[in-house]
């Protein structure tokens, strides 16, 4: 098994941002801000308040935007050191400002043209810091004529944040794809490579797209990798100067090189894969997705039978009588009844036997039993329990829970049992970044329920209430189970919905249903909505209304496939998102581009998949979205017989975008009239931050919304961390009889608060401790995986000389553990000493006898001089090839004294002896096994692949091993790894031809 390296330190903020080279990773993280509303009549119309007991909105001062874009701040952001941060920073956007009209004046090959001569002055000593407001200038110009957008002020701040090596905290519908740009393009300019990591392929492969039209405008190659692709494709990929991915694909890059036979299997940018990383959605990849391991698969457990047996054990097993449940940890704990009847069932007298080990199975067993459910932590597909992210409602394929608790699981629902995994977590400083226009959200009041029945059917009512008014709401959910349960109740009032979870079915229309959630009578139901990445604009997106519409016209011409009926799509009255009517111009292009899809279809004698059809379609708009329209026309004009078909789509894809730009720019409007976006959320989580990303998808861009929690005191959270649900129950009955009629009142919302509060403590307590165990990994880990590069990256000389000092280690070793410098030889273990050896290099050390030895070291004190270019022990075979294996070990006995003259050996009267005995038989060692090499006959190259496959030593992970067997055994491992490569090697070159097979194959 491998693992991740700690790729950052722990930093604080300060006024003067450290330097860039300190931190290889940056990070982008979505937030909401507190509320700020402006007009209490622009969230709910007045019949809604009426309606409602106690929903005045929480008070806050609304920040007033000045002409410059700054924001006026009251007296407290001034005692913030955040402020002083970015207030800093202004002085960088006024330097990129003071740069916008010249580079306006440049034509694009002149724009183009300052990558190379940023490259240039690096190239002659200038630095990143040098170049940063020209070059954040350049970016700027370069998004503003390919992608039509201008970052705005606080985006170059946030860009100036990540190439600090800072995480830029930033609202929802703030721009954080657009920020990354700068700081990628600043950091690409050294050639040593730039990663942008997100959460998932499809925004990888979107931002790759997207934001890829700059860097390539600019010059610089971007690379994208994908789940599925080779290990050559993946090597391309990472050799751009930026590529693009997501966190699980990176991780396992990682690992499989560190695992990797030889360096042809390497695809990363060895010996330095990591010079500058962007994480997008930091909070979510590195925090809340760090609890699920990425998973190497090994080789198979002996133990994997014990997992079905234990599960049925489990299944025998009754909580409350046989074991207790703690939820706050996610712990059981055995009763002596359940000790019992566990023993009996699985036929041991010892539950905890050492050599026949089942507690940790049952226990697993348990847990997988009670805290791990099908449809809320994990669904079933193909064979596979595959967790479900709870902060995104995203299935996360490639990890698993460790400790075995995935194998429980597995266990549990009867599939075949998988194994191994790791975990790693980040610490960097947090820069928020000010928003762009002042927030106007309204963040009404907790309303808290003693059921869950209640909170449930007043959901319903209030989304029931917005879709009559026709404002577009969207309600998270923390399963997937709530989410379809809430589905259920929508569709029994007839209410049109969208349902995001983690069915497949689901999965395949998340951009599309997350771009349109903010048209007018549009209900979404989530599974949380951290990091879906995909802005929900007020009237809908005309982009992807656009491409919808070409679509639909067009695919029937592409291909025969029919597109899969998307399962629980609701049939929408006609008011309800109801399809944009085009113009006359649009359909003309439409029904023109059909038949010219229709024409180059024939011409080419089939039809494309369907796959293929929108793949050409999504290429045609990428087109339009970066191509001139007189470019266009002059690529469709070009040809008299052969029109080519992506341009005749791109342009009726522009001129259906301006049909719906105007649509969703009116309906928009409308949607703004009537209170803007309402989110609901229907329960608290264990963190305030997964709530307030959840609020910030309302109110982006200073558009209006409110938003609305729901809790009941039947939710997990409250039996989790054993809150007083009694004295909540207690304290509604004497509001009201009804215990299904919300109260929102102080005393409960700060007892809500306060729960949530120690939530969040006693899962930092549980990272920060895992970090710092994981710290002293650290160390171990580093070690094993730089030497194993230097050794795979090297040439086969410097390979070779790794070898040779594995060899003298071994040697040196056992030489001491074998010998006593204050006493005299014939006292030392030198019969021991020679059958480790001889067990260590097979046919290499024959011939030397514990008497000829004893002999030899006794008349060392006879020798008046040492011959420094011929050196040997009397009396002993000297090392074939001497000279060789002497010139190949470091040149010199008087070097090699100094060499053994350490620490290993204490002082005595015979530590002479000793160093000049650990030197011979290193020469010896080293000498018969190049001796070995050279008669095989076989050149260099196979040489290292020899050594190199060899070192792995039958695939056996010493990270693995460190693991079992703790930190103190650690110097331990290295001396076995080196013996065990030792022996390896010794035993092949002293008989190739019986051991050739074994490792060759």
């Amino acid at each position: 098994m491998a693992t991740v390296p700690a790729l950052t330190q722990l930093h604080t903020v300060s006024s003067k941002p450290p330097p860039p080279q300190q931190y290889p990773l940056h990070f982008l993280k979505p937030t909401s801000s507190f509320p700020c509303p402006a007009s209490p009549s622009r969230s709910l119309p007045s019949s809604y308040n009426l309606r409602r007991r106690r929903l005045t909105p929480v008070s806050a001062v609304a920040s007033v935007k000045e002409n410059n874009g700054r924001v006026v701040r009251t007296w407290r952001d001034f005692a913030s050191l955040n402020y002083w941060v970015v207030r800093d920073y202004y002085r960088l956007v006024d330097a990129v400002n003071s740069h916008e009209p010249h580079m306006q004046r440049l034509t694009d090959d002149q724009l183009a043209a300052k990558t190379l001569e940023f490259r240039q002055r690096l190239g002659q000593g200038e630095t990143l810091a040098d170049i940063q407001s020209e070059a954040f200038a350049v970016v700027r110009e370069a998004a503003k004529r390919k992608l039509g957008m201008r970052h705005f002020d606080v985006q170059i701040i946030g860009g100036a944040v990540l190439h600090d090596g800072s995480i830029a905290e930033m609202k929802t519908g703030e721009g954080k794809t657009l920020v990354s740009t700068l700081a990628a393009y600043l950091n690409a300019l050294t050639g040593e490579g730039v990663h942008v990591v997100t959460v998932n392929d499809y925004l990888a492969q979107r931002d790759a797209e997207w934001m890829g039209r700059v860097h390539r405008f600019l010059g610089l190659s971007v690379g994208l990798i994908q789940k599925g692709m080779k290990s050559a494709e993946r090597r391309r990929n990472y050799q751009c100067d930026i590529t693009y991915t997501n966190n699980s694909e990176l991780g396992f890059d990682y690992l499989r090189d560190n695992l990797a036979g030889n360096s042809e299997h390497l695809v990363m940018r060895w010996p330095k894969p990591f010079h500058f990383a962007i994480v997008d959605e930091v909070d979510s990849v590195l925090i809340d997705e760090g609890r699920n391991p990425l998973l190497i698969s090994g080789e198979a457990s002996e133990d994997a039978a014990r997992y079905p047996v234990a599960a049925k054990v489990a299944d025998l097993l009754i909580q409350g009588v046989h074991y207790k449940v703690e939820l706050k940890d996610n712990s059981v704990e055995l009763t002596e009844e359940g000790i019992e009847l566990a023993e009996l069932a699985l036929e041991t007298n010892d539950l905890w036997d050492e050599k026949d080990p089942w507690a940790r199975f049952v226990m697993n067993a348990l847990k997988a039993k009670e805290f791990y459910r099908r449809d809320v932590q994990y669904i079933v597909r193909n064979g596979k329990a595959l967790i479900i992210n709870e902060l995104t409602g995203r299935v996360e394929e490639k990890r698993r829970w460790s400790e075995g608790i995935h194998q429980a699981v597995e266990a549990k629902e009867g599939l075949k049992i998988q194994e191994k995994e790791f975990l790693k977590m980040f610490h960097v400083p947090v820069v928020e970044v000010p928003t762009n226009l002042p927030n106007i959200r309204k963040d009404l009041p907790i309303q808290a329920f003693a059921t869950a029945r209640g909170k449930w059917q007043f959901a319903r009512e209030e989304v029931e209430y917005m879709f009559r008014h026709g404002r577009p709401v969207l309600v998270g959910t923390t399963s997937v189970k709530n989410s379809e349960h809430l589905s259920d109740l929508l569709k029994e009032w007839k209410i049109p919905h969208n349902v995001l979870n983690a069915r497949p079915k689901y999965a395949a229309r998340e951009a599309e249903i997350v771009a349109q959630a903010g048209r007018k009578y549009a209900v979404t139901i989530s599974t949380n909505m951290a990091g879906r990445g995909t802005d929900i604009i007020l009237g809908g997106n005309p982009k992807m209304l656009a491409k919808e519409i070409v679509e639909d016209s067009l695919l029937s011409f592409l291909t025969q496939e029919v597109p899969e009926l998307e399962a629980d799509r609701e049939m929408l009255p006609e008011k309800v998102l109801s399809k944009i009517k085009v113009g006359p111009s649009s359909l003309a292009l439409l029904a023109k581009t059909a038949l010219m899809a229709k024409y180059v279809r024939k011409s080419e004698g089939k039809y494309w998949t369907l796959k293929e059809a929108r793949s050409i379609i999504s290429e045609s708009v990428e087109i339009s979205q970066s191509t001139d329209i007189k470019e266009l026309q002059r690529l469709v004009n070009e040809q008299a017989e052969m029109y080519p078909l992506g341009p005749t789509i791109a342009i009726a894809y522009l001129e259906v975008l301006k049909d719906c730009e105007v649509h969703c720019f009116n309906e928009g409007a409308e949607v703004k009239r009537l209170g803007g976006l309402h989110v609901i959320g229907t329960s608290l989580h264990e963190s305030r931050r997964i709530d307030n990303q959840l609020r910030g998808r309302a109110g982006r861009q200073g558009d209006p919304g409110s938003t609305r929690f729901m809790v009941s005191l039947q939710d997990e959270m409250f039996q989790k961390f054993n809150f007083d649900t009694e004295w909540a129950v207690r304290l509604i009955s004497k509001i009201t009889n009804d215990e299904d009629i919300p109260i929102e009142g102080d005393a409960i919302v700060k007892q809500l608060l306060a729960l949530q509060i120690n939530a969040e403590k006693y899962f930092f307590g549980i990272r920060k401790s895992l970090v710092e165990f994981d710290e002293v990994l650290e160390v171990q880990r580093k070690h094993v995986y730089d030497l194993r590069q230097l050794m795979l990256m090297g040439d086969s000389e410097s390979c070779s000389q790794h070898i040779y000092q594995y060899m003298q280690a071994v040697v040196d070793e056992i030489v001491i553990a074998n010998v006593n410098p204050a006493k005299h030889p014939s006292t030392w273990s030198l019969n021991k000493l020679l059958e480790e050896l001889v067990s260590i290099s097979g046919k290499l050390l024959d011939g030397i006898t514990e008497e000829a030895l004893l002999d030899s070291l006794t008349h060392l004190d006879d020798m008046n001089s040492v011959d420094i270019n011929n050196f040997n022990l009397p009396n002993l075979p000297k090392p074939p090839n001497t000279f060789r294996g002497i010139h190949m070990k470091s040149a010199s006995l008087k070097s090699w004294l100094v060499i053994c003259s350490d620490d290993m050996a204490k002082n005595g009267r015979y530590r002479p002896a000793i160093s000049l005995l650990r030197k011979y038989l290193g020469d010896l060692l080293i000498a018969s096994y190049l001796d070995a090499i050279q008669e095989s006959g076989y050149d260099d190259a196979y040489v290292k692949e020899i050594e190199v496959n060899v070192r792995s030593f039958g695939h056996r992970n010493p990270l693995e091993e460190y693991k079992i067997d703790g930190c103190r055994f650690f110097i331990s491992m290295l001396s076995a790894t080196r013996r065990l490569t030792v022996e390896s090697l010794t035993r092949y070159w002293s008989s190739p031809l019986e051991t050739q097979e074994i490792y060759i194959s």
